[in-house]
């Protein structure tokens, strides 16, 4: 396991992704890396190591930003994709409660937290500043933020775009009508 938040591996494969494979003896068939993202690099050895010697590689990560810059080997037909979603109430079994549910939602490191409302905004913040901002996926960043906020108050009923984006202010874009030839 290569955990790449720990700093000394990831010191240690950033300045040689090679050093992965120095590291892996004969009958290592499974590998997890965590946080891959942190070092695209890592992917062309991840590949290397899937063709030369049949290693299997279980990769995790919670953006895929830096991937999507450009010069990432994706693994083309080498790799599967699978999403973590949510916790369900039958993976919380006796834990799950439906108000606890409604108020701050099923992201397991939000659902247990002592502070759900202080973990759901600093959550809000990362994704609004690393995922949003610097993407550049949104014009207007302050009117996107309260547009974010307001569709949270709105968590757990019937969402009308229109109201939140008014209650926001925020001008929802027309929407399109498709036409059949």
């Amino acid at each position: 396991m290569y955990d790449l938040l720990d700093s000394s591996v990831y010191l240690t494969l950033s300045r040689n992704p090679g050093r992965i494979a120095e590291e892996l003896g004969p009958h290592d068939r499974l590998v997890v890396i965590d946080e891959i993202q942190r070092i695209p690099e890592l992917l062309n050895e991840v590949h290397r190591l899937i063709e030369a010697r049949g290693v299997r590689f279980l990769l995790t990560g919670s953006s895929a930003r830096k991937h999507r810059r450009g010069g990432v080997n994706f693994l083309g037909g080498r790799a599967r994709t699978r999403y973590l979603h949510p916790l369900t109430s039958r993976e919380l079994g006796d834990h799950f409660d439906l108000k606890r549910v409604v108020r701050s939602g099923l992201l397991p490191a939000i659902y247990f937290s002592n502070d759900p409302r202080e973990d759901l905004k600093a959550y809000a913040g990362t994704y609004l500043q690393q995922e949003i901002v610097a993407e550049g996926a949104i014009r207007n960043i302050p009117a996107f933020s309260r547009f974010l906020r307001i569709a949270a108050l709105c968590n757990s009923s019937i969402v009308n775009f229109t109201s939140v984006a008014n209650d926001a202010q925020v001008a929802r874009p027309p929407s399109t009508n498709i036409s059949k030839s």
